[in-house]
């Protein structure tokens, strides 16, 4: 056991989850205040490898491995973050106004399941703070941002479609700038308008239509949950070719509690929200090669993401399809040194099946 799992991890998982979460991006956003310690995090974490560099959406990646959004939700700890040896980093997700998000308590431990249940519903500072804050950042650490439309609480009224729209085309007008890439959070499982609003064909050819209208100038995702049936997704690949704006995909969180938890129901029944961790693995999996298997691969790249905890669980994802690979929950259970661990046993698998860059294992398994 390293030193995290065997005396820190205690002491954190004695604290409440949102106060533990709070605590560490208090931190990391101390830190990033300071060059000199996040250059010395970054060279005792660095796996130097030609082979783990890779791209996307036309920007270059050292690696694959990057965190993934709903950590570092305003941009706050973003040199820090990146000096833990990610390949990008991810914040958000952000919205054109501030929102406190979901009451409280609003995140949850699943220790026998190795997984968190989130139902923060996007808490953040807003796109114009957020944008202000990256306009000072000086790593260069390629950076993503999340964008979804603004949850104004359970008790809102409900948004128009063309409020819904306007509010995520605002949000990628400010927040494009100081961006690498966007990744566009059209699945949220925790706020009204997350859940099911884009599975309407219509909604989401308006909002393409948008984005075409005014491009971004930047890499775009889309970030999406599984789709219940094969249609669906062929449905929304219909929409979305028609469309020069979108880069590739993502892959978020399905809503609900999976089957087969370890965890006892009647604990289950007092945590709200969707599951990350271990057993979100199969649902991204099977994602990620249905993607792969009926997207146009010349036009999009994929990035993967669910129940990442080892090198060989990010191998297995980048085989079946996604050129990028991100992980959250890990830092939870295994704390910072998991990214290391994870590249140079990446490295390792693609030397030992012959493999001279990322990209030629990508989709071998689909």
């Amino acid at each position: 056991m390293g030193l995290y799992t065997a005396m820190l991890r205690p002491l954190v998982f004695a604290l409440d989850a949102e106060r533990a979460h709070d605590l560490a991006i208090a931190t990391a956003e101390r830190a990033s205040r300071l060059p000199p310690l996040c250059a010395a995090m970054r060279a005792m974490q660095a796996v130097p490898s030609q082979r783990l560099a890779t791209e996307a959406g036309g920007l270059r990646f050292p690696t694959p491995i990057g965190l993934a959004a709903g950590f570092d939700k305003s941009a706050r700890g973003v040199a820090a973050l990146a000096a833990l040896g990610f390949g990008h980093v991810e914040v958000g997700s952000v919205s054109a106004h501030p929102s406190t998000g979901n009451p409280k308590p609003r995140l949850f431990r699943l220790p026998a399941d190795r997984a968190i249940v989130v139902h923060y519903g996007l808490p953040n500072d807003g796109a114009e703070a957020v944008a202000a804050r990256l306009t000072q950042r000086r790593d260069r650490t390629v950076l993503g941002i999340n964008v979804v439309s603004t949850n104004h609480g359970p008790d809102a009224p409900p948004k128009s479609d063309d409020a819904v729209i306007g509010d995520y085309l605002a949000s990628v007008e400010r927040l494009a700038p100081v961006a690498d890439y966007l990744s566009l959070n059209l699945s949220c499982p925790n706020t009204r308008e997350g859940r099911g609003f884009f599975h309407e064909p219509a909604r989401l050819r308006a909002l393409l239509q948008g984005l075409d209208a005014q491009p971004p100038g930047r890499p775009l995702f889309l970030k999406v949950a599984p789709f219940a049936q094969v249609a669906d997704l062929e449905r929304f690949l219909g929409v979305v070719h028609d469309s020069n704006a979108v880069s590739g995909f993502s892959v978020n969180l399905p809503a609900g509690k999976p089957h087969g938890l370890r965890t006892p129901a009647d604990a289950l029944g007092a945590m709200p929200g969707a599951v990350s961790g271990l057993p979100a693995a199969c649902a991204a999996e099977r994602a990620i090669a249905e993607l792969f298997r009926r997207m146009d691969r010349t036009r999009y790249r994929i990035i993967g993401s669910g129940g990442v905890f080892t090198a060989q669980d990010a191998y297995r994802q980048i085989r079946l399809g996604a050129s990028l690979v991100q992980l959250l929950t890990a830092l939870v259970y295994e704390g910072p040194g998991v990214v290391a661990r994870l590249l140079r046993g990446l490295d390792a698998l693609l030397a030992r099946d012959g493999f001279e860059r990322v990209a030629d294992a990508v989709g071998l398994d689909a």
